[in-house]
């Protein structure tokens, strides 16, 4: 019995290429890198509030914090689910009781609409503090000049 194996040798025939041609594969990869890159910072603003401008510098966060936001009817939102105000003590309360890996409370960022009054600004933050939630973040814009 003999067996033939293909060689380089053979008249008119070629082996078979056994190369992956990774181009496409590349092509692809960076198209959805861009898709990522344009999209992820559109996911992050939940209730549109004109922010007040300010000159301090971003803060850096390890883990995720909680958002709160007072548009400019007076409504909260935390991350994005509008709370009563009745509700929302208690839902302040069951978010001071969760603890990051650092066993801390989380990081709350509070986002109001600066035409909103200050009562009502600090009547949420007073919830904050009833809750426990003491690492508050006021967040502004940038200041432009």
């Amino acid at each position: 019995m003999a067996m033939h194996l293909p060689s380089n040798k053979s008249k008119g025939r070629r082996a078979p290429m056994a190369e992956i041609n990774v181009t496409p594969l590349v092509d692809v990869m960076l198209v959805l890198l861009i898709i990522f890159m344009v999209t992820a910072p559109l996911l992050t603003a939940g209730v549109p509030v004109n922010l007040p401008e300010s000159k301090a510098k971003a803060l850096d966060t390890q883990q995720k914090p909680v958002t709160i936001a007072i548009d400019n009817k007076g409504d909260v939102y935390i991350d994005t689910i509008l709370t009563s105000d009745a509700e929302l003590g208690q839902v302040l309360a069951a978010v001071g009781r969760q603890r990051g890996a650092d066993g801390k409370p989380p990081l709350v960022f509070l986002r109001a609409d600066q035409q909103l009054g200050y009562g009502r600004v600090m009547r949420v933050m007073g919830e904050l503090n009833r809750a426990g939630l003491n690492r508050v973040s006021l967040v502004t814009n940038p200041d432009k000049k």
